[in-house]
């Protein structure tokens, strides 16, 4: 058994996550990082389904990461905490999770495809929360690489501000090293994994970029500090430790981003990217406190990153493990915890025993007798806290701020092939539900009917996958269905007394409420404007619930009412007959039909596309497009291909694999990330309303 930080200082902790699009190359770099830290002894290869981090089944079938990976190395006498997470935009949970828990990026690019859609995406969760990156140019051996094109791109696609410390010694076949600009000189590398890269002087022919590009570094560095500006415009030298530390500061106020290249697959640029993890990113303590509320006061406070403080975490992820059971992924934002210790669940307001203190080594544990702050670790025994719950000391409850996750977009119907499935299909859909925050169920009462939700058509495929052979449940699964919202339109008002007379005490609920349209992504606002007591206190919190579970089930089609606004403003109570239920169905009913008069519509899933192409099938591929109800928003030439950027509704891409690959044979490739809720059109909104009323 160990500590998890083997005596080390928090500012000897890196907590910090691979992230990038689809075959970028995350997997592959963590593979190689894992093997030139000596925490492996063979390289894994995704190709080759042998990866460390890429555990599971399906992943090492499809070659893609599904499931976020932890891992613990060492480097520099400096633990680094790594997380490799997916890059497919159906697990984009994996990301913002993992993201929301660590202290810094890597984030990878193709040095040929440079910043693809979904680069973009984990770009803006990594804005979301604050995370200090550097990014990594990936494949530099491949054909069409271009290190200037990608460093370009992130500055006019990601609005950032790349500083490349690194230049790449050749390029496709002939790369064979980096260069350093900031300490000046080359590492140049065998094609014998065993052998550290040797040092090299900077080649003749490299001088004067190499000049061009310190100096712009250097004065870039100055800018940001008053004491390197005045060194700087009185002619001073800038010392290299002076520019590491200007670069470090600069980067952890996220004022840059250093730039690395190299060739994962091919074991070149690894040892400099690790040493810009440790030189560049943040150790916990370079990170602002933490922001929390108070559960019993409602007041704001902070949590400092120290071991001393009372104990906070937060967990982030729910796994079941086949040997151990429920392991509850969490990150340590202060104090320290020992292994059978007793933790209160704030979010829960309920106390819980830890079992166990596990170290992750992807699917390996390692037993661990105490964590503290900065640490991520795996506890056993955790049976009701989940995904962005906050565990804390009894004496000092605090709750952080929750995850946030974006909404499933496609669904289908499931059912066991046998009876005696049926509960088996139960249990495994809901510790998937568990474990996946993207991933939601819904039974029909009245149809008797079980669907499952989710990020897209991959996600659910993997998902019942899963299911079959983790659980041996054998399911018939329906065609996807897109996840339809309601929406009004317009504001509109609605009364509704609700009065029920039975033999002993009756029912009394009064409510006049107000309702109008929010813009897309605002969500559902309950707003009181209660004068003079007409309503008592008490029963207010019982028109809200009225209100959001008539929410479930729009007055169009039944599908979920999103972005509205209702307020309260009138009504009256019986001192004797009124109870919450009565103002509850009152809420509900008022609400219903305030809808019916605000014009309600269907809305329709719109995702963003990024189709590539080789010229010759550009025309047949954009009128294939247009077919569908595609928006074209670009189309940008890049080496011997053309890509095509558009908006397209979801229900238009079922079925489009097939097609692309056919009008192309088989050479173009596409991928597709959620971009928002729009008004499905007059047309097709009535055929799908007259669906849901037979």
């Amino acid at each position: 058994m160990s500590t998890m930080s083997q005596g080390n200082g928090l500012e000897k902790i890196r907590n910090i996550g691979f992230i990038a699009h689809i075959d970028a190359g995350k997997t592959t770099l963590t593979e190689r990082v894992l093997y030139y830290t000596g925490k492996t002894y063979k390289m894994g290869e995704v190709h080759e389904g042998t990866t460390v981090m890429d555990w599971m089944e399906q992943e090492r079938e499809r070659g893609i990461t599904i499931t976020a990976a932890a891992t613990t190395c060492h480097w520099r006498d400096t633990t680094i905490n790594i997380i490799d997470t997916p890059g497919h935009v159906d697990f984009t949970a994996e990301v913002e999770r993992s993201l929301r828990v660590l202290d810094g990026g890597v984030v990878v690019f193709d040095a040929v495809a440079g910043v693809e859609p979904q680069s973009e995406t984990v770009w803006r969760q990594a804005n979301k929360y604050g995370v200090p990156r550097i990014c990594f140019v990936n494949n530099m051996d491949r054909v069409g690489a271009d290190f200037q094109r990608t460093v370009d791109m992130i500055t006019e696609r990601l609005k950032a501000k790349p500083l490349p410390i690194q230049l790449p010694l050749g390029v496709e076949e002939s790369f064979r090293g980096v260069i350093d600009i900031i300490e000046r000189r080359a590492w140049i590398y065998s094609d014998d994994n065993h052998t550290n890269p040797i040092e090299a002087p900077i080649p003749d022919d490299h001088q004067e970029i190499v000049s061009q590009y310190r100096e712009a570094i250097i004065e870039k560095i100055a800018e940001t500090q008053d004491s390197l500006l005045v060194k700087y415009l009185e002619g001073e030298e800038l010392t290299v430790p002076e520019l590491k530390e200007g670069l470090r500061k600069a980067t952890i106020s996220s004022i840059f981003v250093p730039v690395l290249c190299g060739s994962a697959l091919r074991n070149k640029g690894i040892q400099p990217m690790l040493d810009a993890v440790i030189d560049y990113l943040p150790s916990p303590l370079d990170v602002p406190s933490v922001k929390a509320i108070h559960p019993k006061t409602h007041q704001e406070e902070y949590i400092e990153h120290t071991k001393s403080a009372p104990f906070v975490a937060l967990a982030f992820k729910v796994v079941s493990d086949p040997y151990v059971g429920r392991l509850v992924y969490c990150r340590v934002y202060s104090g320290k915890l020992k292994s059978g210790a007793t933790i209160y669940n704030a979010t829960k307001d309920l106390k819980e025993r830890i079992g166990r203190l596990l170290r992750m080594h992807a699917k390996r544990r390692e037993e661990l007798t105490e964590v503290q702050a900065g640490d991520i670790f795996a506890a056993v025994g955790l049976k009701n806290t989940f995904t962005s719950d906050t565990i804390c000391d009894y004496a000092n409850p605090t709750i952080l701020e929750s995850i946030s996750f974006p909404e499933p977009v496609i669904s289908v119907a499931i059912e066991p092939k046998t009876k005696a499935d049926q509960d088996k299909l139960g249990n495994a859909l809901s510790k998937m539900g568990e474990e996946d925050p993207t991933f939601e169920v819904n039974y029909n009462g009245e149809t008797g009917q079980t669907t499952v939700a989710g990020m897209g058509e991959l996600h659910l495929e993997v998902i019942v996958e899963r299911i079959r052979r983790e659980y041996s449940v054998e399911a018939k699964v329906g065609t996807p269905q897109v996840a339809y919202k309601e929406a009004i339109t317009r504001p509109s008002q609605a009364e509704c007394r609700f009065v029920k007379q039975t033999g002993g005490r009756g029912q009394y609920g009064h409510v006049k409420i107000e309702l109008e349209p929010r813009e897309r992504g605002q969500g559902f606002e309950f707003v009181k404007r209660i004068r003079g007591g007409v309503i008592p206190q008490e029963y207010i919190p019982s028109v809200e619930r009225g209100i959001k579970e008539a929410l479930e089930t729009g007055v169009l089609a039944g599908y979920p009412m999103i972005d509205v606004k209702a307020t309260l403003y009138d009504g009256s109570y019986h001192t004797v007959d009124s109870s919450d239920i009565a103002f509850k169905m009152a809420g509900s009913l008022a609400f219903k039909e305030a809808a019916r008069k605000a014009r309600p519509a269907l809305l329709e899933p719109i995702m963003r596309i990024e189709v590539t192409t080789p010229g010759e099938f550009l025309g047949d591929i954009l009128g294939d497009l247009n077919s569908r109800r595609a928006r074209i928003k670009g189309i940008e030439g890049r080496a011997d291909f053309q890509v095509i950027q558009a908006l397209i509704p979801l229900a238009e891409t079922f079925g489009y694999t097939t097609q692309l690959r056919s009008m192309s044979r088989g050479r173009a490739s596409y991928s597709l990330e959620f971009y928002h809720y729009a008004q499905l059109p007059e047309e097709l909104s009535q055929k799908i309303v007259s669906k849901g009323q037979l």
